[in-house]
């Protein structure tokens, strides 16, 4: 680990505020038990034992009382500075992550959806950032990808090896960032901004590097994910053994 990182603060915004439509579910999915645990459990823990100084946790509004007594206490994931409500957006809800997050140097931005996100990933996303101010990790995809109009036709057929599937957590220059998010027109809900390098993307203006991520670290969104996150969940402990 760089030694520059001994003078920087690094902050983890975990973002649980989706109600996770998709999944079909009562529950919000950050909530759901994967291994007799909440989802959002496994991506706490995981920053818990990384680098990062701090974590901030976004989540739905009055559900922050739960999230402290049967998630952060429960458990002893001691490096949760907060716990505040998110909104109607994902953005806007890294928003309200990112002015919890005033005093740091560095952020780093993670969808609890996520289980699976390695300590030494994350350790090695900080790295980077520090040297490069934006980096997002992906995995290249393995289909073909087409473009299609909103009649339904096939309009052009990128070349997949250009292509990534981008996951979580992007690292970012905090005041670069938050300076980028700050231009959002807030009185609306932008549906084109989809990730935090977005924001970078067209507010900032700077390059976003990419790193490889990890087959692992998958997003559950639907049940048949969750049936998927078990089944990593099984390897990983047996790896473990």
């Amino acid at each position: 680990m760089l030694e520059i990182l001994d003078n920087m603060k690094v902050t983890a915004i975990v973002l649980a505020a989706g109600k996770g439509s998709r999944m079909k579910s009562d529950t919000p999915k950050q909530f759901l038990e994967l291994d007799d645990k909440p989802i959002l459990y496994y991506s706490l823990k995981a920053f818990e034992k990384s680098d990062v100084d701090e974590i901030v946790v976004v989540t739905i509004p009055s559900m922050e009382g739960y999230i402290k007594e049967e998630i952060i206490e429960k458990y002893s994931v001691g490096k949760v500075k907060t716990v505040v409500a998110g909104s109607v957006a994902r953005y806007l809800s890294v928003y309200n992550g990112l002015l919890s997050a005033s005093e740091s140097d560095y952020v780093l931005i993670h969808d609890s959806a996520r289980p699976f996100i390695s300590v030494s990933k994350i350790n090695e996303i900080i790295e980077q950032a520090m040297l490069k101010k934006a980096i997002i990790p992906g995995i290249k995809v393995k289909d073909t990808i087409k473009q299609v109009s909103t009649d339904g036709i096939v309009s052009c057929t990128p070349d997949r090896n250009l292509l990534i599937a981008v996951q979580t957590p992007q690292a970012f220059d905090y005041d670069m960032l938050k300076r980028g998010y700050d231009k959002i027109d807030k009185s609306k809900v932008d549906e084109t901004i989809t990730d935090d390098s977005c924001v970078w993307e067209r507010y900032v203006k700077e390059p976003v590097y990419v790193i490889e991520g990890e087959e692992t670290n998958i997003k559950i969104t639907t049940p048949e994910d969750l049936l998927f996150g078990e089944r990593i969940m099984k390897r990983l402990q047996e790896k473990r053994v």
